[in-house]
């Protein structure tokens, strides 16, 4: 419901602003928004288990969230909500096979055919 709903207020907050700006101060409301349900939550005890390999990964993680977001702002600044979520839920597809690759994950019978009904439905959504 929420990843519907950022679409939606995605698409109506973007008419008549750049979209890499909204895009910026999306990521600072999160951040903030993020930060405060951490400290209330107490999480920030754990902050040493982030050292090394883990925070390396953690930043390449946000690194391409931020990109996957850019892009996905500009799509929806100039293509319709609709359209746009459907080509970003490609992004399964994606998962399957860079799961396949770097994580040894198997690529069945089933999970292959569900990503090609993924793909095919955000093809016919798009249009």
């Amino acid at each position: 419901m929420f990843a519907g709903l950022v679409a939606i207020f995605g698409k109506i907050g973007i008419a008549n602003v750049d979209s890499t700006l909204a895009t910026t101060v999306r990521a600072l409301i999160m951040g903030i928004f993020l930060a405060i349900i951490s400290l209330s939550l107490g999480k920030f005890d754990s902050l040493s288990t982030l050292m090394g390999k883990p925070m390396l990964f953690i930043m390449l993680s946000g690194v391409a969230g931020a990109l996957s977001w850019l892009c996905y702002f500009v799509a929806l600044k100039y293509g319709p909500a609709s359209g746009v979520a459907a080509i970003d839920r490609t992004s399964v597809v994606f998962v399957l096979i860079f799961a396949a690759l770097f994580l040894a994950e198997k690529i069945t019978l089933k999970s292959g055919l569900g990503a090609l009904m993924i793909a095919l439905g955000a093809i016919l959504m798009s249009f």
